[in-house]
């Protein structure tokens, strides 16, 4: 499959909030997508197909050392093809670059999220009960630590 990662721009707004409806059960409306290409601690990127298209995204929020991966989603047309990965990837060299560590929070019962996260070096930190709505489920707390690995 043919795509580039290019950071968040306008001309994705539509597409990425199209996706946050098709992944999520409260997905981030378009205005609020729109408020974060002007939120300095924030980084988005998309994976974008040969006609402009939208086909995945990942959004990262850092505060001084800490880096907190908000959402990661990827059409579900095109999904296991490796875009999340390379997303995924992108953010945790930013990381081993220039944080502390990256947290995420993702539903126990997403169980490719989850073995994706751990492929990465992420493990588990804890839980937050009743995180999740609609169906209403724990979030396994994830984190990558930077700084300690060879």
């Amino acid at each position: 499959m043919e795509y580039t990662l290019v950071p968040m721009d306008r001309s994705h707004l539509a597409g990425v909030a199209e996706l946050e409806r098709l992944c999520f059960a409260v997905p981030w409306t378009e205005e609020m997508l729109a408020e974060e290409l002007y939120n300095p601690t924030a980084s988005f990127i998309v994976a974008e197909g040969p006609e402009g298209e939208v086909l995945g995204y990942a959004g990262l929020h850092v505060v001084l050392d800490e880096g907190y991966i908000d959402n990661v989603a990827v059409r579900p047309s095109c999904r296991k093809q490796g875009i999340a990965d390379r997303l995924l990837d992108t953010f945790c060299r930013f990381g081993q670059a220039h944080l502390a560590f990256l947290t995420l929070e993702v539903r126990p019962s997403n169980t490719a999220a989850v073995a994706l996260y751990e492929k990465h070096g992420f493990q588990e930190a804890g839980r937050r009960k009743g995180y999740y709505e609609d169906p209403k489920e724990d979030a396994l707390l994830l984190t990558r630590t930077f700084g300690q690995e060879a």
